[in-house]
């Protein structure tokens, strides 16, 4: 697979799928500028190059044009960021976005309309990509969050181009992907959080094979204590894999795989931030109950573990942290986290809510790496082909 750092843009017009699927305020202010400030190495390295950019990315979910979702509101920020002015065109294909881009001049950055606004992006439609084709003369992919889609622009619009190219981004997403999955520096610690057993079993079954610990907290965890035999309330859980979950046990037993589990949990008699609360050992929620978040014996735990390893994946979150007074836990693993990366540990945070959690904290730029795409990550660690990273090999 080919990179920008293979290629001179001087003279190019570069057709760049970007992830600018960022937080909006009530305002539209954007509340979290990771993935702006991700996307500027590849974008500063084309333009520096003589080149000009030609950005298109998606925002939210929405159902044909709605304003709301606009990439318009992202435009200063974005400029702000790239220290370059940012054109904005309210097209995204067609013969008003082929002019905007053919008026582009070499160190210019062209914003297109949410690519989402066609219902041809996600049904990965052939027309549409080769209209998007039209509005560059080497494509780009450096939305590793998207890569596990085989959407119009991040896989089937590459086959139109002799020179398809990975961003750094993507570069940086597989290199620091595969420090874990190639033989992470042992001890190998996986943290693994988040609602369901269900989202994590194929990451869990491939890291039995590269960890010596997997830490299972978050909802989660309550599958496998109700499964050996405890008392859970109301705690969430998949009674579908109960059986599952004990072969699991099982399997990390037999290749040696500490699989650690909470020892106590921090329960609330409601999912509100004023809800009553009490700790109680793992097994052991009463009715009436319900899990949110590990205890203190918990932290004290995973935190020693964590912290004396030397490479450490952390998914998913250990409890329900958007509620202030059930964010402890997680908080308590960022911190352990950090301070295992500061002690030489090599750490490598699997996006979605455990990136939110580094960041909110202000600890992004205290681990290794925070991925860019927690679905996208997953898919490639469970060993699933990515179509957007094989459209750029093919």
């Amino acid at each position: 697979m080919k990179t920008i750092k293979d290629f001179n843009f001087k003279g190019k017009k570069a057709l760049v799928r970007v992830d600018f699927n960022v937080p909006l305020d009530a305002d539209f202010n954007v509340t979290d500028t990771t993935r702006l400030k991700a996307a500027k190495p590849t974008i500063i390295k084309i333009l520096e190059d003589g080149g000009s950019a030609v950005l298109m990315s998606h925002l939210g979910r929405p159902k044909g044009v709605e304003d709301k979702f606009s990439l318009r509101h992202i435009v200063k920020t974005t400029s702000e960021i790239l220290g370059v002015e940012v054109k904005f065109i309210a097209a995204t294909v067609g013969a008003e976005a082929e002019a905007a881009v053919a008026a582009l001049e070499p160190g210019e950055v062209l914003l297109l309309e949410n690519l989402r606004f066609f219902a041809e992006e996600t049904k990965g439609d052939l027309a549409f990509s080769e209209q998007l084709s039209k509005l560059g003369d080497v494509y780009v992919n450096d939305a590793f969050g998207t890569a596990h889609r085989a959407h119009a622009s991040t896989t089937i619009v590459a086959q139109f181009f002799e020179d398809k190219l990975a961003g750094l981004v993507i570069e940086a997403e597989l290199v620091n992907a595969d420090k874990v999955l190639k033989g992470g520096v042992k001890p190998v610690t996986a943290i693994m959080g988040g609602a369901k057993v269900s989202d994590k079993i194929l990451i869990i079954e491939k890291l039995l094979d590269v960890a010596d610990n997997i830490i299972i907290g978050g909802g989660m965890s309550y599958t496998f204590a109700k499964a050996e035999g405890g008392s859970i309330g109301g705690s969430l859980c998949q009674d579908d894999l109960l059986e599952y979950v004990l072969e699991l046990e099982a399997k990390a037993k037999a290749k040696g795989v500490n699989l650690i589990f909470p020892v106590d949990n921090f329960l609330g008699d409601a999912f509100s931030n004023d809800a009553n609360t009490q700790i109680v050992l793992r097994g052991q929620i009463p009715d009436g109950w319900e899990g949110f978040d590990i205890g203190p014996k918990s932290i004290e735990k995973f935190s020693e573990i964590i912290k004396n390893s030397k490479t450490v994946i952390w998914n998913g979150p250990m409890g329900v942290f958007e509620i202030p007074l059930y964010a402890t836990g997680t908080i308590e693993i960022a911190k352990a986290v950090k301070d295992a990366t500061e002690g030489g540990a090599f750490s490598l945070i699997g996006g979605g809510d455990s990136a939110a959690a580094i960041n909110n904290l202000g600890f992004g730029d205290d681990v290794s790496y925070v991925s860019t795409g927690g679905g996208a990550l997953l898919e490639y660690m469970e060993g699933k082909t990515l179509p957007g990273i094989a459209a750029l090999q093919a």
